[in-house]
């Protein structure tokens, strides 16, 4: 295990839970786990499980995705165990063509 893996800055996380989300499709949702794996090394992918659920619950107040649970949509505050990401439905990708 190397020591030189630094944890990305959060706008990295960010935008790569929204390049994931927004290629799942509308409707469909990502595991965090997705997330971290896409951007550490194998041996560190666990590492960076707190900074994107923390990348994710801003991304979530600013109105961008939905964090799930038990597939429902839940707020910020019932944020615990298992969750799972997607484009929040006004964040799709037509929304922007209209606008």
């Amino acid at each position: 295990m190397t020591a030189s893996f630094k944890t990305p800055p959060p706008e990295t996380l960010a935008a790569e839970i929204l390049r994931q989300t927004a290629k799942s499709g509308p409707g469909k949702s990502i595991c965090p786990s997705e997330v971290a794996r896409a951007l550490a090394p194998e041996e560190h992918w666990r590492s960076l499980m707190t900074p994107v659920r923390d990348a994710a619950l801003a991304l979530q107040r600013d109105g961008r995705i939905e964090i799930l649970r038990k597939g429902k949509p839940v707020p910020p505050e019932a944020v615990r165990g298992v969750i799972r990401l997607r484009q929040a439905p006004e964040a799709g990708p037509d929304r922007s063509a209209e606008e």
